[in-house]
């Protein structure tokens, strides 16, 4: 269960690193207004920073991803524990017939250990493979955040002409930056105005 949890709690930090990896490329000149956070001039080169933390806060379809995902996991929980529990209570009987003589033969008994034996690998297995299952769709939506999130800078960008847009996480990235250069609710107003949750599945 803690490696799930660890899944689920580095998929936010792998997919922002994963979004942000690449630049802007469209270098038109656009004149500033009032209403959009300044820019870096050094030289002809503008550059503007997002905050990953408030996007994804901010941003519903990573909140809906996230939502999903932790329901999935406490599914994957609910069906483990239920199984650990029935296995406990047979391995309980078990031992119980064990110390009564209640099997007709030693070979009943060895043949029940094995039964047991079996189950356990099983539901060993089966956490396994839904924790793989689960670190499989987290990639996938790790792929889907990215794209959809560098889809719509390419856009946003068309008409801002930055020649750079840096990620800030923390301390990772980003040490300091003037306010005026952080364009992230500009990028979290457009991303949930552009997504539709009807059309996502």
């Amino acid at each position: 269960m803690k490696k799930m949890k660890n899944i689920l709690k580095g998929f936010a930090a792998v997919a922002m690193a994963l979004v942000f990896a690449q630049c802007a490329d469209n270098k038109a000149a656009s004149t500033a207004e009032k209403t959009v956070p300044a820019t870096v001039n050094t030289g002809t080169m503008k550059i503007a920073y997002v905050e990953i933390d408030s996007l994804l806060t901010k941003y519903r379809y990573w909140n809906e991803l996230n939502e999903l995902m932790i329901q999935k996991e406490e599914n994957i929980r609910t069906t483990l524990n239920e199984k650990a529990k029935e296995l406990d209570q047979e391995m309980r009987e078990f031992q119980r017939k064990l110390e009564n003589n209640g099997f007709v033969s030693r070979e009943r008994a060895e043949q029940e250990n094995l039964r047991l034996v079996q189950k356990q690998r099983d539901l060993q297995q089966l956490q396994e493979k839904l924790a793989g299952d689960l670190q499989t769709e987290n990639q996938k939506n790790s792929l889907q955040l990215r794209d959809s999130i560098n889809a719509f800078l390419k856009i946003y960008n068309k008409d801002k002409g930055y020649d750079l847009i840096i990620s800030n996480t923390g301390f990772d990235n980003l040490l300091y930056a003037n306010d005026a250069y952080n364009i992230t609710q500009e990028i979290v107003d457009g991303l949930n105005a552009r997504y539709n949750p009807q059309t996502k599945k």
